[in-house]
């Protein structure tokens, strides 16, 4: 398997990139982090990766397979577009941040996007999605009290909404 290494220069930070066959990472100096992407036929992901992963992608023995699912099973989902010609397409954005997390990134889809209670369902019955938990259930909460901070109804010390 070849393995590309590059890194570019912007203004005061490097990005170093890692690449493959389905597969790409990232290393931004600037913000300390660790990004992939992975697509294939019908399909484009991004995740949020540890510098333990980075590090491993790529390695002597490694291929295109074993890359993709080191990043799948190790990485927080932040992003994911499916066109798989099994229904409509669609895309759930697991976390907003991801074009600032993944500035690099050449982004496929975005027509057709989950609503966040639909992904925060989502995130909860799938296994695949637990890295995505914590972070899906803060911003609900963070939602539902700014829907209710809207409608002037009182909270719980917690910040959850008090039934009247």
């Amino acid at each position: 398997m070849i393995i590309f290494v590059h890194a570019y220069l912007t203004t005061s930070f490097i990005m170093q990139f890692k690449s493959g066959i389905g597969w790409k990472a990232c290393y931004d100096s600037e913000t300390g982090l660790y990004t992939a992407e992975t697509s294939g036929p019908g399909a484009y992901d991004l995740y949020e990766i540890t510098a333990e992963i980075y590090d491993k992608l790529g390695a002597e023995g490694m291929n295109a397979d074993d890359c993709c699912r080191l990043i799948y099973k190790g990485g927080r989902h932040l992003y994911m577009d499916v066109n798989d010609r099994c229904g409509p397409p669609y895309t759930v954005i697991l976390d907003h941040n991801y074009r600032t997390l993944c500035p690099w990134a050449h982004i496929v889809g975005g027509d057709h996007v989950w609503s966040d209670e639909l992904t925060d369902a989502a995130v909860e019955i799938f296994p695949s999605e637990a890295n995505n938990r914590e972070q899906r259930r803060k911003k609900r909460a963070e939602r539902e009290r700014q829907a209710h901070q809207a409608s002037e109804k009182p909270l719980t010390k917690d910040g959850t909404p008090t039934s009247l």
